[in-house]
């Protein structure tokens, strides 16, 4: 099912029905500000272990998730002071951020290390699912692992459609994926090329 929404001015009713279908423990395609993303809510199992099973993930391979902004990743994950001042600089953001995990976070989204990836997307759209919502939703590339990421919401419909429950219409995305920045330790370290600048980390 494509929902179609406005990317410069989301209907709010619109937000409303695809966070609903969240709540209902949905599985949906939506728009980011790099790649469309595959999602749900990060605290329904049945869910996740849903988008596991469409993209023939390993389960050992955690998925990260969007948040709404820089309080609501407190929630989440232990934020240094030096990790909050990068964070502040670069939300929200084509970003991908390394933290060590808190205790909300569910078991099947941490590392071994007990860490965990965050994002908070320069995209309304995204950000007001979120809020909708009430709870972070899953953040990973609409494609099945090892091929390429869907650009056009119509072909995510088709070749996805029997696994989701509704697709985002935002226009087609064919951006490079987040940039992945590990904040973990003394030194942020880069994971991951990806569409945010990362020449500040040298």
């Amino acid at each position: 099912m494509l929902i179609n929404i406005n990317p410069a001015n989301p209907q709010e009713r619109l937000l409303i029905k695809a966070a609903d279908i969240l709540k209902d423990g949905g599985v949906i395609a939506y728009p980011t500000d790099t790649i469309y993303g595959i999602g749900c809510d990060i605290y329904n199992k049945k869910a996740l272990e849903k988008i596991y099973l469409m993209k023939g993930r390993d389960k050992r391979k955690p998925m990260s998730f969007v948040c709404s902004d820089l309080s609501h990743i407190s929630q989440f994950a232990k934020v240094s002071n030096s990790a909050y001042r990068i964070m502040k600089r670069c939300l929200p953001g084509p970003y991908t951020f390394i933290l060590e995990a808190s205790s909300e976070v569910p078991k099947m989204l941490m590392t071994k290390r007990k860490t965990v990836g965050i994002r908070i997307p320069d995209n309304e759209i995204t950000l007001q699912l979120v809020k909708h919502l009430g709870n972070p939703i899953i953040s990973t590339s609409a494609n099945i692992t090892g091929e390429d990421v869907i650009s056009d919401p119509v072909e995510i419909d088709l070749f996805l459609g029997k696994f989701l429950d509704a697709t985002i219409d935002a226009g087609i995305l064919a951006g490079d994926p987040s940039t992945i920045i590990d904040l973990t330790g003394n030194v942020p370290s880069l994971i991951r090329e990806g569409a945010g600048d990362y020449s500040w980390l040298t």
